[in-house]
């Protein structure tokens, strides 16, 4: 066989890494310059469809489930392919990021599967995203090992029988990788980086391991957008030579629009589909960003406040089960993100109480797994699921003909009994300056006040101050959501956190950027889509 031709992708603006020659080969290059070739047009087409819909919403108010797809919601026959055994029994799920310390403690965490983060939970730095392609080839060869600078503490990983299934989350379609450009200096999606770099590396290894390249896609917005990728997946494996049918995908139901075409987002990728999983603060963010204009019965209260108890809430995971396993699917649940203090017992006792009732909820109500967010909530979870499985590996069976959920269900947000807070306004601030700051120096998944915080978790605090302000709000306290409101309680968050880590610290962080840019995406007339296209602008590395 005769050497790869040089890659048609030239790295820009990057600085050499240590280990990035095992990730950036010319062959894995030429892969992915490929699906840049072949599908960012697509992508690109998609992406200005998101605005037409959107559009259409501000227009009308309103969503409805597709006539034009109605025979295949209606056609009882078809089942999504038979789950495999590495796959098959996912009770609990534990996400985060592919640095070096988190690939090991997911790996060893007990938990059935780990959703390996290149997206909301991973700031998209090229260190970030090269070298934690490296840390899941050496993980897969068992080349990988972690010794604590700080506390001496070395880690190793276990034997490969009681590791986790790896399942690797790309970055959605509307993120670029800005450091991988093509001849006319078109940068490439993020997703086909991702995705390319891993599929490329890893997928007959995994096979080779019993497994196999397992995807979670996030922020899919509609079943033609579930066809892109299902058209990747096929030619990826015929270029590499894998047979199809190999990869399995997740698709996290995380938009308002997807909600109303799960079934045919399964359809679409009918031979690759694992399931379909509960993504909550995304799914608020998506109904605030898409329902922005539609008035008082479209104003979400404080974030906390919005339960998956919510009647809304409920049609939407219900629906999810319901549609799952009509199709053979996995039905995967929502994040317990509690992150256990070292100090404080009382408010573990507390939270771990929460997390063990929303578990129970979510295994009596049918789902086949969830996903934590520390590795001392898998055995909580495990137990939740452990009462209601049993020995079996999932519970697809159980068929939820008893759910039949309506259109207006899904968007009857005003059936929420509960309102915005002026303690909410300023968690929002809280909460969106802190991340941002992390984000910038390369950080995705943060604990801020015991919660681990993602980039979704950024977009719903940025999205309600800017929709309680658009709205008119007036607090409890008789404060009116404005401008002038944010920016004070913006400014007294940032001296609060001056006093709180010292003069030297604040100066070396970027917290005025963090604040800067949360009141910016949260005043700004036009609404970003999403705080991370702004945000990547300022992120340096």
């Amino acid at each position: 066989m005769s050497a790869p031709a040089p890659s048609p992708l030239a790295i820009v603006d990057a600085e050499p890494l240590p280990r990035q020659e095992k990730v950036l080969t010319d062959a894995a290059l030429a892969f992915v310059a490929e699906l840049h070739r072949r599908f960012t047009p697509r992508r690109d087409e998609l992406l200005a469809r998101r605005a037409e819909r959107r559009a259409e919403i501000a227009r009308t108010s309103t969503l409805d489930f597709l006539p034009e797809t109605a025979a295949i919601r209606a056609d009882d026959t078809w089942q999504v392919a038979p789950a495999p055994a590495a796959l098959n029994d996912r009770r609990v799920e534990i996400t985060g990021p592919t640095d070096r310390k988190m690939t090991i403690n997911a790996l060893n965490s007990g938990a059935r599967v780990w959703l390996a983060d290149f997206e909301d939970a991973s700031a998209p730095t090229w260190e970030n995203v090269v070298l934690g392609q490296a840390n899941l080839i050496d993980a897969y060869t068992r080349n990988i090992d972690f010794t604590d600078e700080r506390t001496g503490k070395s880690y190793a990983l276990r034997p490969n029988e009681e590791l986790a299934t790896v399942v690797m989350r790309p970055r959605g379609w509307h993120l670029d990788e800005r450091h991988l450009a093509d001849a006319d200096g078109t940068p490439v999606p993020g997703a086909f980086v991702d995705f390319g770099l891993y599929f490329f590396h890893n997928a007959q290894r995994l096979l080779d391991l019993g497994k196999g390249p397992y995807f979670y896609l996030p922020k899919t917005e509609s079943h033609l957008e579930a066809r892109l990728w299902n058209d990747v997946f096929v030619f990826a494996q015929d270029y590499l030579g894998i047979p199809q049918g190999t990869v399995r995908a997740t698709v996290l139901i995380e938009t308002i629009t997807a909600a109303y075409e799960m079934e045919e987002i399964l359809y679409e990728l009918r031979d690759h589909a694992a399931g379909l999983n509960a993504g909550r603060w995304d799914y608020l963010f998506s109904i605030v960003k898409n329902f922005r204009d539609g008035g008082a019965k479209f104003v979400l209260p404080d974030r906390n406040a919005v339960t998956m108890t919510a009647p809304f809430m409920r049609a939407y995971t219900e629906l999810l089960v319901r549609t799952c396993h009509k199709r053979g699917a996995h039905a995967i649940g929502g994040m317990a993100a509690f992150i256990p203090s070292r100090r404080d017992a009382e408010v573990n006792k507390v939270a771990f109480e929460k997390v063990r009732a929303d578990k129970d909820r979510e295994a009596n109500d049918g789902f086949d797994g969830s996903w934590v967010a520390h590795p001392d909530l898998v055995p909580i979870a495990m137990e939740s699921f452990d009462k209601v499985l049993g020995d079996k590996p999932n519970q697809k069976d159980r068929l939820r003909e008893d759910v039949h959920v309506e259109a207006a269900q899904l968007i009857a947000i005003d059936s929420l009994d509960a309102k915005p807070t002026y303690n909410g306004l300023v968690n929002a601030v809280q909460v969106g300056i802190r991340y941002i700051e992390a984000w910038l120096r390369g950080l995705g998944a943060v604990a801020i006040f015991n919660l681990m915080e993602d980039a979704a978790t950024a977009e719903i605090s940025r999205s309600q101050i800017w929709q309680w302000i658009n709205a008119g709000v007036e607090f409890e306290n008789g404060d009116k959501a404005t401008p002038e409101l944010a920016r004070k309680v913006a400014a007294e968050e940032l001296d609060a956190i001056r006093k709180e880590i010292g003069e030297e610290s604040f100066a070396a962080g970027h917290w005025q950027e963090a604040h800067d840019l949360l009141l910016r995406v949260s005043l700004d007339e036009d609404y970003a889509d999403f705080l991370t296209l702004p945000a990547y602008q300022q992120l340096k590395g």
